[in-house]
């Protein structure tokens, strides 16, 4: 099992940055997949980006492509997002996942507030 902890997540102006991090403890963070998605109010939760394993291979969601960037350092057991030119509709509770086999598991979650 993994728990997962998210952080960075914080209220920017249309056109800023953030870097999200998503720190996990537990066994054998480098066998999971790891993820984001996101949340708005009165949406369903929708997937970002995610990264393989090893790091190698990555994928994004077409609204974010070019804009953020999932990273993540197995020495420090945490996966990063970088978002740039964060734009209102980024606003969202951002939720890390990690995925191995059938099993996956949550974060509670980082706001994300983009003012126009």
């Amino acid at each position: 099992q993994v728990q997962l902890v998210e952080s960075g997540g914080g209220l920017v102006q249309a056109g800023g940055s953030l870097r999200l991090s998503c720190a996990a403890s537990g066994r054998a963070f480098t066998t999971y997949n790891m993820g984001w998605f996101r949340q708005a109010p009165g949406k369903e939760r929708e997937f970002v980006a995610t990264i393989s394993f090893s790091g190698g291979t990555t994928y994004y969601a077409d609204s974010v492509k070019g804009r953020f960037t999932i990273s993540r350092d197995n020495s420090k057991n945490t996966v990063y997002l970088q978002m740039n030119d964060l734009k209102p509709e980024d606003t969202a509770v951002y939720y890390c996942k990690a995925s191995r086999a059938q099993n996956d598991y949550w974060g509670q979650g980082t706001q994300v507030t983009v003012s126009s």
